[in-house]
């Protein structure tokens, strides 16, 4: 029923050589990864008018000068990304930069900062899609928190089903979004141009303000540059773009940042014409559009859309998420679980981890969209400025050709973003303090993990103990690789019986013909028989080559027996961070009739 009930939701399996068709073309790409930095026009002007609204009405117009601020460290970070993206066309972004240029703990912390970002995101966007679905049925309000919910679990069960399929279904809305914000843009302009809104809605620009300060005006600013939040993806993403990979990522980010400048001015120019300020029950948009057309179906076309671009807009969370997480777990800083792909070729752990952790903050913030913007604006600016940092390094160090040019841009967009992180940091401290406790102990996570994983790797280096054999059974011993545990585990078989098997099931034809050779060196006398699984599994195929030997023997009156090898680490919560391959065979094996199922243990001692 499970199993049932999992392929109705996710789909049939893949196969591993179909990874190549997951890959994505400009347009899908453009949707799936620049949802979240264009859905955030629906918030970001919004952020900058709720800062003004503590002075007065009467400040509104310095909205204005604070997007051109925005767009122009919009500018900085499209075109610094750029240089990333050709400079690291592996992927890997802000952690890749700053760890190879600034050193592993600046890497970590890129990368610390950028899983929580990705966390906040979903958190994000599902709470701000939950408002624009709030605003235009207010009697749903009291039910924000559950609709939120049921948002996230559907945004996961569309990115289990496969990178491909989650952009084919994005793309519709987010196309259909930019349309339908550009029509309000171009009807709301034609009435402003025409004189149908009134010029008196608005403070007129350099009207005085009391009480304003520059303080509270670079607050406003940091507000609003949480609409540049997801700027970062496409370059993390890089290997999920057709070939040529770099020249494409490059082609969509600029796409992504012409189209959210025209976007956010646009929204922030009407929001100053209409005299539009902040309300508790109805978002700036819903504002906007409500003036331009009344309540009528273009005004809840509108809305709707906009509510699914931002609950959308999620998807680049769970698109950047997983791969980021691929590439710690890579270096040996995150659990191996994140390295694995699931049935349908995605990194499915790291998808239900995001799932979980964003739930988790929506029920603790009750998906109220303005607690939790100042820590995804933390989360992303740190990043921000360790990358443009790192790309300053780098080019110091190599001077390629035209390099001050690349250095200023960098510099400039490093500056910026600090400032940025700066002012949300010491404005709203009592809001983001914990990031200070936080940050630190998830690096000092990261090398905790890696500690143990290097300790694990050094006893596994290989050692040849000749012990006396005993004739016995039929043994065969699965193995995934050649490590001291293998090795202790065939030599107890071959001290039983000469008739000892060692068998490896190899995901691709690449890895079978590697660990051939590598037996084949090894030469210990044991026959190795190598099984491919084209749906990575490890216990269908050999389950059926038991079946196999178990019908050849049978008659002989040999007894098929099984010896699992299998480390215990020395600390118990250790056990997270390794695939439970073993438990996973003698649970299968053990409902086999006629085969013996042995285990031989290996300690480890740190």
């Amino acid at each position: 029923m499970y199993s049932s009930i999992k392929r109705l939701l996710i789909g049939r399996p893949l196969k591993s050589h179909e990874l190549g068709e997951q890959k994505l073309s400009k347009l899908k790409a453009l949707a799936i990864l620049s949802s979240d930095a264009l859905s955030s026009v629906a918030y970001g002007t919004e952020q900058i008018l709720i800062v003004l609204a503590t002075i007065g009405t009467a400040a509104f117009w310095y909205n204005i000068p604070i997007a051109v601020g925005v767009l122009f460290l919009l500018l900085a970070l499209t075109l610094s990304y750029r240089q990333i993206i050709f400079s690291y066309p592996q992927g890997g972004g802000a952690y890749l930069v700053s760890k190879e240029n600034l050193g592993v703990n600046p890497g970590l912390i890129a990368g610390g900062s950028l899983l929580v970002d990705y966390i906040l995101t979903v958190a994000v966007s599902i709470s701000s899609g939950t408002d624009a679905i709030t605003s235009a049925f207010p009697v749903l309000h009291p039910y924000s928190v559950e609709i939120a919910i049921f948002l996230v679990i559907f945004i996961t069960i569309l990115n289990l089903r496969g990178l491909t399929e989650s952009a084919s279904v994005l793309a519709y809305p987010v196309y259909i979004f930019v349309f339908a914000i550009i029509l309000l843009i171009i009807v709301g302009v034609y009435r402003v141009a025409t004189g149908q809104i009134s010029p008196n809605l608005h403070p007129h620009l350099g009207t005085p303000v009391a009480g304003i300060s520059l303080f509270l005006l670079l607050r406003a600013f940091s507000s609003g540059c949480s609409a540049l939040t997801g700027v970062e993806a496409i370059s993390n993403a890089i290997p999920n773009f057709k070939d040529p990979a770099p020249k494409n990522a490059a082609t969509t980010l600029a796409m992504m940042g012409g189209i959210l400048a025209v976007l956010f001015s646009g929204i922030t120019f009407l929001s100053y014409w209409y005299g539009i300020g902040p309300k508790a029950t109805e978002t700036v948009v819903s504002q906007i559009a409500s003036h331009t057309f009344g309540r009528n179906y273009v005004y809840y076309f509108i809305q709707a859309v906009t509510a699914i671009i931002l609950v959308l807009a999620a998807n680049t969370g769970f698109s950047a998420f997983p791969q980021l997480a691929y590439n710690l777990a890579r270096d040996k800083y995150m659990p191996r679980m994140f390295t694995m792909r699931g049935d349908r070729l995605g990194y499915s752990n790291g998808i239900i981890f995001l799932s979980i952790a964003s739930i988790l903050l929506i029920i603790g913030f009750k998906a109220r969209t303005e607690h939790l913007i100042p820590l995804y604006a933390v989360g992303v600016f740190i990043p921000f400025t360790l990358s443009q940092t790192g790309m300053i390094i780098k080019w110091i160090k190599q001077k390629p050709n035209g390099w001050m040019l690349k250095l200023i841009i960098n510099l400039v967009g490093a500056l910026i973003s600090f400032l940025v992180f700066a002012i949300i940091f010491v404005t709203k401290f009592h809001q983001v303090w914990f990031v200070v406790i936080f940050l630190p102990a998830v690096v000092y996570l990261f090398h905790t993990i890696n500690k143990h994983y290097k300790a694990v790797s050094e006893q596994l280096r290989c050692s040849h103990p000749v012990l006396e054999k005993i004739n016995g059974n039929v043994f065969i011993v699965p193995v995934a690789g050649i490590t001291t545990v293998v090795e202790r585990s065939i030599n107890y078989a071959k001290s039983l019986t000469d008739e000892v098997i060692a068998v490896y099931v190899a995901f691709d034809r690449e890895d079978e013909k590697r660990m051939e050779q590598k037996w084949a060196e090894l030469n210990n006398g044991v026959r190795l028989v190598t099984l491919h699984s084209s749906y990575r599994s490890i216990i269908y195929p050999l389950c059926k080559f038991l079946e196999t030997i178990q019908s050849k023997v049978a008659e002989s009156g040999y007894v098929v027996t099984v010896l699992v090898p299998q480390f215990i680490p020395k600390k118990r919560w250790h056990n997270i961070l390794h695939n439970q391959s073993a438990l996973l065979i003698r649970t299968r094996l053990l409902w086999s009739k006629d085969i013996v199922v042995a285990t031989l243990p290996y300690h480890f001692k740190k």
